[in-house]
């Protein structure tokens, strides 16, 4: 099982990761590490990928994984005990809870105190984004934004993640000032950039220090899985918690 740690100065007790598509035992089109149990992938096999990564990856608790709706929804895994339906991001405060987030060309945002206050995890995909998850996000969480880092996880890079004009226009609804984000194709169609769009919603949020953004999922074929590369296809996921 493979997987990267963000390369970001969080407070030791802060714990993150990212997984990557091998080590797992589903089939094809969802080899080998699928971890998302909506994608028409076997439930036996998902739920031995689940608890592969949990005994790999030590982690503190059985993860509550969230109905992703591409909206703004965000749990509190200190006072639910299960996810409600349409959730894109939660949040924790206390130790020992793992908030997750699955992707396939989405960014994921992982948010942490300096302080080990709190940790977050979102789903921003361009809907998601649109909407104001990171923003609904980080108010849930509810913490000083200067105390605040944020890494930005594997996602589709803007050299493959073509939009429409309608897709920007709605992008540019709630941040107009975000047309570097975005290049003209000779198809007459735009290239986006979603994590620099990202990092602008962050940075107006009053968050200055973000990390990662370095990884393309289309780009990287035997890593990470891609829908808009591949159509049917697996999810890999972000985590991030507080060590107890």
């Amino acid at each position: 099982m493979a997987w990267i740690l963000p390369d970001w100065p969080a407070p030791l007790e802060v714990r993150a990761l990212a997984t990557q598509r091998t080590g797992g035992v589903s089939a094809a089109p969802f080899e080998s590490l699928n971890l998302g149990a909506h994608v028409g992938d076997s439930a036996e096999a998902v739920g031995e990928n689940r608890r592969r990564l949990c005994t790999a990856g030590r982690l503190p608790a059985q993860l509550v994984w969230l109905s992703q709706q591409h909206g703004t929804n965000v749990l509190d895994l200190d006072g639910a005990q299960e996810a409600p339906a349409g959730a894109d991001a939660s949040f924790t405060r206390h130790p020992g809870r793992v908030c997750a987030v699955l992707t396939a060309d989405c960014l994921p945002v992982l948010l942490a105190s300096d302080s080990g206050a709190g940790v977050a995890a979102a789903h921003a995909g361009w809907r998601g984004l649109a909407a104001g998850v990171i923003e609904a996000t980080v108010r849930a969480l509810a913490l000083p934004p200067e105390s605040l880092l944020a890494w930005l996880g594997p996602c589709i890079g803007p050299a493959h993640f073509e939009i429409g004009a309608e897709v920007r226009q709605e992008l540019l609804r709630a941040d107009p000032q975000a047309e570097a984000a975005f290049a003209r194709n000779a198809r007459g169609r735009y290239m986006a950039d979603l994590a620099a769009l990202a990092r602008r919603r962050l940075e107006r949020l009053g968050i200055g220090r973000i990390y990662g953004a370095d990884v393309c999922t289309y780009a990287a074929p035997q890593e990470y899985f891609s829908h808009r590369r591949d159509g049917r296809t697996g999810r890999q996921a972000t985590l991030i918690w507080l060590e107890k």
